[in-house]
């Protein structure tokens, strides 16, 4: 059964309050420990591979970005893992996609012209990325720009400033306002984690954003010089927890920046399940944010299928 949308609520402030303080030495070892488990093996570690290229948003924002690299990548995302390793592990009936595919707003038309039919939702990112520095006016209107071409996820940006000056108030009223812009279209809030100070402002944030009615939060641009890891992952999962436990409602989550190898994707999963439960392992509750994770799976995959590494010139690039 699909999970009911996030509609959000009032902000309220005694909740965000209530947050006392992250225990950061507690939230070190949770992390240090999770990422140094064994990974999945044999049989198993092929189903959970395919999963994550499920849960892949495919992306390209590249200053060089043009219409003939954007479908390029749009038949990457339609068919993600060459025919014959697919036929080989015997999955040619599960029909194996990428999560999305995001872009620049100017390409978002380009993506849907490509995507055409396949169910592959385009996703967008928007109002001012990465920095959020544009004015609010101008944020909304690249988010409905974005959705009338097409794009049916808007990744946005916060103003990391009304997090470090705690203005929660402003950024609740920020965000539920780019929450509206988008209509049917779900919203992703993009946190940019590396620059909020804290974990516990982290944590408020990621309340914040789900409160003004956040399908999905998300870590980072992937151009901070800080990104997605375990100690923030950790933080905002249980932020998740904590606001599914009270208000009946699932959110969705995503890392983004510097997961680029197939492991990495495996120990992401794990700790969803881990700290959320399985419907938290699915493209509608996760997506990892990545440019060059697909190729390294894709790797691994042929290894599985065949018991030997492929050569460089033996698979196509992400």
């Amino acid at each position: 059964m699909p999970h009911a949308r996030n509609p959000g609520i009032e902000l309220d402030m005694a909740w965000v309050k209530e947050c006392p303080g992250i225990n950061l030495p507690a939230i070190i070892r949770r992390a240090n420990s999770h990422a140094a488990r064994r990974s999945v093996k044999s049989d198993w570690q092929a189903a959970w591979y395919l999963r994550a290229v499920t849960c892949i948003d495919l992306t390209t924002l590249s200053g060089d970005d043009t219409p003939a690299n954007v479908k390029r990548l749009c038949f990457k995302a339609k068919s993600p893992i060459q025919q014959d390793i697919i036929k080989d592990l015997g999955c040619e009936d599960l029909g194996i996609t990428t999560g999305a595919v995001c872009v620049y707003p100017n390409m978002v038309p380009h993506a849907v012209e490509f995507l055409k039919g396949t169910g592959i939702p385009v996703a967008s990112v928007a109002a001012g990325f990465p920095a959020g520095q544009t004015s609010m006016e101008h944020r909304l209107q690249e988010i409905e720009s974005a959705v009338a071409a097409g794009a049916e996820e808007i990744d946005i940006v916060i103003t990391r400033a009304h997090v470090l000056q705690g203005r929660w108030d402003l950024l609740f009223h920020e965000t539920k306002q780019m929450r509206a812009s988008c209509g049917d279209a779900h919203l992703k809030t993009i946190l940019a984690t590396g620059e909020l100070g804290s974990l516990t402002n982290v944590y408020r944030a990621s309340l914040i954003c789900m409160m003004a009615g956040a399908d999905v939060i998300k870590t980072s641009t992937g151009k901070e010089g800080v990104n997605a890891t375990f100690p923030v992952a950790i933080t905002m999962l249980r932020a998740i927890r904590d606001y599914h436990e009270r208000t009946g409602f699932k959110v969705g989550f995503k890392p983004a920046g510097g997961v680029s190898k197939a492991k990495d994707s495996l120990t992401w999963l794990a700790i969803m399940k881990e700290e959320l439960g399985d419907d938290w392992t699915k493209p509608d509750l996760f997506r990892i944010g990545a440019s060059s994770l697909l190729g390294d799976v894709e790797r691994q995959l042929f290894h599985c299928s065949t018991g030997r590494y492929a050569a460089g010139h033996q698979l196509p690039c992400a």
